[in-house]
């Protein structure tokens, strides 16, 4: 995964793993499920690692790679999973980055809420 990114939560299809940073326990138990289901059935579909993480700034970012020995992930079907999921969970991810930038940057964010 990408340095300087702070791991939320990840899964990993080649140990069967899932990984949620303790930090972030104070996201909503059902927030922090919903991801584990997004983070484990990614992995499922299309194998390799996905991590939901943050960038410095606070933005949410989608991240997938594979083993280069990999010869069953799907490159192709992982871009367009990441895509339909950042589709369908928009408001997530925004919520998301609402809650780091509050809670993790300390950040006045009164003026976005209006």
């Amino acid at each position: 995964m990408e340095s300087g990114n702070l791991v939320l939560c990840a899964a990993n299809a080649y140990e069967q793993k899932y990984y949620f940073n303790e930090q972030f326990s104070g996201i909503p138990e059902s927030i922090q499920e919903e991801l584990r289901i997004l983070c484990v059935l990614f992995t499922q579909e299309v194998g390799g690692v996905f991590a939901i993480a943050f960038e410095e700034d606070g933005s949410v970012v989608l991240e997938t790679n594979a083993d280069d020995d990999d010869i069953t992930y799907d490159e192709v079907s992982s871009g367009l999973l990441v895509g339909e999921m950042r589709r369908r969970r928009q408001e997530l991810f925004e919520s998301l980055q609402l809650y780091y930038r509050v809670f993790i940057l300390k950040e006045d964010v009164s003026g976005y809420l209006s």
